[in-house]
């Protein structure tokens, strides 16, 4: 008896306790909101109330503010993971549980329920002691949850082989000024510091002490919106981003996984209209901190989307405004467009806040990366003829066409929030999209480059296809599935197309019709235009092309993107050779599905390919030399410079080595070489990879330039040419039928070698007879300049 009443008394006392943590707490900080909690400044703790276990929430995180490098790729405003959640009691914790979204059973069977969910894993991610309980409330010290390194910040930086470091937490503090409560959300903060060793000198450039790295990490709870939204149904054609998730409850004869385009939750305020005003309008907020007249810009451009939903019958549902001062930009209740600065020129792009349960988007978030509008602007400084001739002031020409492209680079980020993919055929159909990576398309004018027209000045008409598909009411008389495919057919008959990233990015991609920063229907024509409006830019270019004071060195950081002009469109044109034509499609639509591209189209592109790698198109004028002295004191080469094998001379032949190895790791591609093959066996009307090669080397390396400074410039080129060849011949990648093919191509070129006398035939023949005394050991060495960074620098978006 006396051992039931200690724990009694044990048990009582423990209760007790409980029930006065707060009360013992002094000078409490107290917030009411979704979850109340109190902060107490003393002991630099949060305390969170939980009333409600087994309600699930959304938990998201950002980083409020970055590292600022885009080779790390920490910025400020970067969203973080995105999860549904719960609190669950077990003993004296409380767990937050990840209950498994890629699994489910969507059914009112609870034993079916729970069958699957038990198969899968399910994510404590974090156990919580219970401080106190009174009347079904649990108190719990929320800090430890805070002070963690949810971003990941270390393993990024472990992976990046940037350093080794680990989150110092006599460094780290909890952050009030963005911590807050709402009815529906509540907002909590924490300065992190890690400490480490770093590696290399990319953390040293960014950090004040690259041993030490601060960052502030932001946390949301977030109510789940009701269960009123209509998902809508994914097809490939769409252009949509979409959510995924396997279904165990439909039937057999039904798919088991299941698609659902993102999109935000819109709905009329008058059904009947046939215009009308939002329940609820999409409203983005541009950052504050983004200096006029880009600010102007980037709202012009964002707002270009209300056309296209105007034209589904919604009044003003797209706006875009400015972030009222005391929000914060992290917030989900604001969709925002930030304004990110990063110590070299990087990737913007556009993430959201998605519920995973349906798809329906909370919230959207754009980045915009501040150095893209300077790029834009020394692209204009350097195609002009002598822009600084009368004024360093006059630059309006330069910030117009940079103005241009900020503009239709809001619309693009947006675009990915408001929950659209690339479309990189848009631009073969009169720039059908801002969904598209749009290069300048520049004009001739009397010996003149024009800039006027760089860039489209709004919305386009896949764009409106997009928003239909995904925002657009269901007519009552129509099925879900006959009215979406019926506004992608119609689409599909207009001429439009969608092909995205998979199909348009790699080197050795295969659609003829996707590209990425090309421009015009006929891509080898385009080329041809580009490498005219590059000449006649090359040969207008002088000391007026940089402002009065500044080091002469300086032309060459401006006449790169000059010099690497036609980089993109040259990769367009690759793609057409050994080509295919197709669309993603489906059964019951009206797209072709897949056809090799005409060999008559193949071979005009061969042509014109084979341009850039001759001497006439890559050699710089030798007047133009001397506009590129050693660099001067303070101004040295980086990673958006010309590479040089000269030391600190420019290297003249080094520039059209960079520019051939480019076009020859288009045209070589071992996946390239193979569909060569493969279309000759089953048409012989289609060049096949013997006719590529000796076009190649018909066209380089057997070519006679009689001037010295172009027969250099081209035995530079042929070089390569060489390289690629014997490349391809051992490469592990390269198919049977590809090697056979190109080695005996090599053993008829050396056949021509071993005959001639002059010092780069020799060169090349000896090279030969080492490469064949143990191909599977053989690299050639070159040393090809790096070609500089074009794109934007870092992960893609």
């Amino acid at each position: 008896m006396h051992k039931i009443t200690c724990i009694i008394l044990a048990f009582s006392i423990s209760l007790a306790m409980k029930a006065q943590f707060l009360e013992k707490k002094e000078n409490l900080q107290n917030y009411e909101g979704y979850f109340n909690f109190h902060y107490n400044e003393k002991e630099d703790e949060i305390y969170l109330e939980v009333d409600s276990l087994e309600t699930e929430f959304l938990y998201t995180h950002f980083l409020t503010t970055g590292v600022g490098s885009n080779d790390i790729g920490l910025d400020r405003g970067q969203l973080g993971g995105t999860a549904v959640v719960k609190f669950q009691k077990a003993g004296n914790k409380l767990l937050l549980i990840q209950p498994n979204q890629e699994y489910r059973a969507i059914t009112d069977n609870k034993a079916e329920k729970e069958s699957v969910a038990e198969a899968f894993a399910k994510s404590v991610l974090f156990g919580f002691e219970i401080k106190e309980e009174k009347e079904g409330k649990y108190i719990i010290d929320f800090t430890p949850f805070l002070l963690q390194d949810a971003h990941g910040v270390t393993d990024r930086l472990k992976k990046g082989n940037y350093g080794t470091y680990k989150l110092d937490k006599s460094k780290s503090a909890l952050a009030l000024a963005r911590t807050k409560a709402f009815p529906e959300n509540v907002e909590f903060e924490a300065l992190l510091t890690f400490e480490g060793e770093p590696k290399g000198r990319t953390i040293s450039t960014v950090a004040p002490d690259p041993k030490n790295i601060s960052v502030i990490q932001h946390h949301s709870f977030v109510k789940l919106p009701d269960d009123e939204y209509e998902k809508r149904i994914f097809d490939p054609r769409s252009g949509a981003i979409f959510i995924s998730y396997m279904d165990y409850a439909s039937p057999v004869y039904e798919p088991i996984k299941k698609r659902y385009a993102i999109r935000h939750r819109l709905e009329k305020k008058d059904p009947e209209a046939e215009l009308s005003e939002a329940v609820e309008p999409i409203i983005y907020y541009l950052d504050p901190g983004t200096p006029e007249p880009v600010r102007s810009a980037l709202l012009e451009g964002a707002r270009w989307w209300n056309e296209a939903f105007e034209e589904i019958g919604y009044k003003d549902a797209f706006q875009v405004k400015m972030l009222p001062e005391d929000a914060d930009p992290l917030d989900v209740r604001y969709n925002v467009i930030q304004w990110v600065h990063r110590s070299t020129r990087g990737w913007s792009y556009g993430a959201s806040v998605v519920d995973p349960r349906t798809g329906e988007i909370i919230k959207g978030h754009v980045s915009l990366g501040s150095l893209r509008i300077r790029q834009d602007f020394m692209i204009a400084q350097a195609m002009l003829e002598q822009p600084f001739a009368n004024s360093d002031n006059d630059h309006d020409p330069m910030m117009q066409l940079a103005l241009a492209r900020i503009r239709q680079l809001s619309a693009h980020e947006v675009g990915h929030t408001i929950g659209f993919t690339h479309n990189f055929a848009a631009s073969t159909n009169n720039r059908a999209s801002v969904m598209d990576y749009p290069h300048p398309k520049f004009e001739l004018n009397n010996s003149k480059v024009g800039i006027a027209n760089a860039y489209d000045t709004g919305i386009g008409e896949w764009d409106k296809v997009t928003v239909k598909y995904s925002y657009s009411d269901i007519p009552d008389d129509m099925s879900e599935e006959d009215y979406l495919n019926s506004i992608l057919n119609e689409s599909y008959r207009s001429g439009l197309r969608f092909i995205s990233d998979s199909d348009a990015r790699a080197a050795g991609g295969a659609h003829a019709f996707a590209h990425l920063w090309d421009n015009g229907k006929d891509a080898s024509e385009e080329l041809e235009r580009v490498l005219e409006i590059r000449k006649t830019a090359i040969g207008n270019f002088s000391k007026d092309n940089i402002r009065k004071g500044e080091p002469i060195s300086v032309l060459e950081d401006v006449f790169v993107p000059l010099y690497f002009f036609h980089r993109y469109q040259t990769e367009a044109v690759s793609k057409l050779i050994g080509g295919l034509e197709y669309n993603y499609a489906v059964k019951g639509g009206e797209e072709d599905i897949v056809n090799y591209l005409d060999p008559k189209l193949q071979k005009k592109a061969l042509r014109t390919l084979l341009k850039t790698l001759t001497a006439n198109e890559l050699a710089i004028p030798q007047d133009k030399l001397s506009l590129f002295p050693p660099r001067a004191f303070g101004y040295s080469r980086d990673r958006e410079s010309f590479s040089t094998n000269t030391d600190v001379a420019f290297d003249a032949f080094g520039a059209a080595v960079t520019a051939s190895d480019m076009t020859l790791g288009f045209l070589l591609h071992s996946a390239r070489a193979e569909r060569l093959v493969q279309q000759n066996a089953i048409n012989n009307d289609m060049p096949g990879l013997d006719f590529v090669l000796d076009e190649l080397i018909q066209n380089t390396i057997k070519v006679q330039v009689k001037d010295s400074y172009m027969a250099g410039v081209q035995q530079a080129i042929n070089f390569v040419v060489f390289k690629h060849l014997l490349n391809l011949a051992v490469q592990k990648k390269s198919t049977s039928m590809v090697k056979a093919i190109t080695n005996q191509k090599v053993e008829e070129l050396a056949t021509w070698l071993k005959g001639r006398n002059d010092a780069v035939s020799k060169e090349m023949y000896r090279s030969y007879k080492i490469f064949r005394d143990k191909p599977e050991d053989f690299i050639i060495e070159l040393n090809v300049p790096k070609i500089p960074d074009g794109s934007p620098i870092g992960s893609e978006h």
